[in-house]
């Protein structure tokens, strides 16, 4: 009986991925190249993480552009609807001026009215005392020298509507671009915002309005108003106040290299997590705390090189590494902007670069999207 010799049935992979040959002409002369299963896989799979990469790269710039494309939007339309409601107020202020002006009395009731507003406004303009930009925006417009005392009185207090209008409007604004830069280093604003130093006095006592108009001695519509100052400057103090502690600025104002992410190891070309973001500059560039805060570490790491470690509390730490000097001790106080130490070349590193950090909880943050929060803060 005659015996059958079958060849062996390829394997999934070299059904895939079958030995393929390459010939190269070059003046004349033909040079083969093999290329083998193994190396085959080896390209698709390089091939298919810089996809992978390039998606999830192109994802969160959408999305920040997005984010960032919504909470400007909502910015307009809060300063929309605050003229809107500005021009009715004075449109009815105006009718009832009118009234007024044209009973018995009317003139001394219209002052006394404008004097208690007048103290309670003070109250509200001086919590935004140290606020930038409030001085300017909250200015009340100047007096009428010429003019008979109805229409000064009448003036003093359309000035009045529009200063505690425009008081709320300026809170509500800084708090959308603070709401704005959390939102943009993937943190929850109202996490913080609660956070804040509450304001005090009357304004905490009497939540209802018509008991805050009673405390303060004012109309309630006014005393409204008051109140709609009061909780937006509240909220953007708490966001402030964390802001202030959170690493939103820069280490340095040199360009930026190789950034978070899935990357290729400059030592082995393997594809490996950074957990950073790169600087490049002169040997020896300054570099500086993005929070204040205090050392915890500042010493030699195995492949970091120079190393030094800020705790900025809240469960926020940054790492700046491959430092040729360190101006810093451990347990030192840090604050926003001073300097730390000077950019090298120490540890795992390829040439003269910082590798800057960002921690929350114990899990590594992208800088990029901090840097970016704290760019959008100085606009």
């Amino acid at each position: 009986m005659a015996g059958e010799t079958g060849a062996a049935k390829p394997s999934l992979i070299e059904r895939w991925f079958p030995e393929r040959h390459l010939f190269l002409r070059t003046n004349g002369d033909i040079r083969g190249h093999v290329l083998t299963s193994k190396k085959q896989m080896m390209l698709a799979g390089v091939a298919v993480a810089a996809a992978a990469w390039t998606l999830v790269a192109s994802g969160g710039f959408i999305f920040d552009l997005v984010t960032r494309s919504q909470a400007d939007s909502e910015v307009v339309k809060a300063r929309a609807a605050s003229e809107r409601l500005n021009a009715d107020l004075q449109a009815r202020l105006e009718t009832a001026v009118v009234r007024m002006t044209a009973t018995t009395g009317g003139l001394d009731e219209m002052a006394q009215m404008v004097e208690r507003r007048h103290a309670a406004l003070t109250g509200v303009m001086s919590m935004f005392h140290g606020v930038d930009g409030a001085q300017a925006a909250l200015a009340p417009a100047a007096p009428l020298d010429h003019a008979r005392p109805v229409q000064r009185i009448v003036a003093v207090r359309m000035d009045q509507e529009r200063l505690i209008e425009r008081a709320g409007d300026f809170a509500q604004t800084r708090a959308e671009r603070l709401r704005l830069a959390f939102r943009l280093a993937g943190l929850n604003p109202a996490a913080y915002a609660a956070a804040g130093s509450a304001l005090g006095g009357p304004l905490v006592e009497a939540k209802d309005p018509q008991a805050l108009a009673a405390i303060l001695d004012v109309d309630e519509p006014f005393a409204v108003r008051i109140r709609h100052a009061a909780d937006n400057l509240s909220e953007m103090r708490g966001l402030a106040d964390a802001a202030e502690h959170l690493p939103f600025d820069r280490p340095t104002q040199a360009r930026t290299t190789s950034g978070f992410g899935v990357r290729f190891d400059p030592f082995n070309g393997r594809p490996a997590v950074h957990q950073g973001q790169d600087f490049a500059a002169p040997l020896n560039t300054p570099i500086y705390a993005t929070a204040p805060g205090i050392v915890s570490f500042a010493g030699v790491r195995s492949g970091y090189g120079n190393t030094v470690e800020i705790d900025h509390g809240r469960g926020f730490k940054t790492r700046f590494a491959h430092l040729n000097a360190m101006a810093v001790q451990p347990g030192q106080r840090i604050a926003l902007g001073q300097r730390i130490g000077a950019m090298g070349t120490t540890g795992r590193s390829t040439g003269v670069h910082l590798h800057y950090e960002v921690w929350m909880d114990g899990r590594p943050q992208n800088p990029a999207r901090f840097m970016r929060a704290g760019d959008t803060l100085v606009q």
